[in-house]
């Protein structure tokens, strides 16, 4: 019995399991971002932004320049969850979600913290601290996993 306690906790630590955990922390945070990017664009367009989110943002959200604070959160909202989702500079891509959800917090729905803020928080905590993980882009990129070049030599017998 201890063997097989032993044996699935050693599971639990392996470089693959860890890389689906964060698989699912990556797109249980870009999910809910995305959603809300979607609903800030014309139906049927990919970025065109609807001039409601302009009203939103002046008349509920109460930001300042609706305008440009709009088109901002919609941009960021699509780029940042795409980036997170492939593993593709997931600590970038998850600060810019934490800060997000900071400003959501603070200016926008502060008494939302814990439900659904905290939530996001700690999704974008884990992905900045851990990074995306064995299943992301950013392994092509991450030169320590790579395997080491044998010096260059120059073909001539020396």
């Amino acid at each position: 019995m201890k063997i097989l306690i032993q044996r699935g906790l050693a599971l639990l630590d392996s470089p693959v399991f860890n890389g689906l955990a964060l698989l699912v922390v990556r797109l249980a945070l870009a999910a809910q971002f995305w959603r809300s990017a979607r609903t800030k664009v014309e139906e049927g367009s990919f970025l065109t932004i609807n001039p409601i989110t302009y009203d939103l943002f002046r008349d509920e959200y109460h930001m300042p320049a609706p305008e440009i604070t709009g088109t901002i959160a919609t941009y960021a909202e699509h780029a940042l969850p795409i980036l997170v989702m492939l593993g593709l500079a997931t600590r970038f891509g998850a600060a810019g979600l934490f800060v997000m959800t900071a400003v959501i917090q603070l200016f926008v729905y502060p008494e939302a913290f814990w439900n659904p803020h905290v939530m996001w928080f700690g999704l974008a905590i884990i992905l900045i601290a851990r990074g995306g993980g064995l299943f992301a882009l950013d392994r092509l990129f991450d030169r320590r996993l790579a395997p080491a070049m044998p010096p260059r030599t120059s073909g001539f017998a020396h």
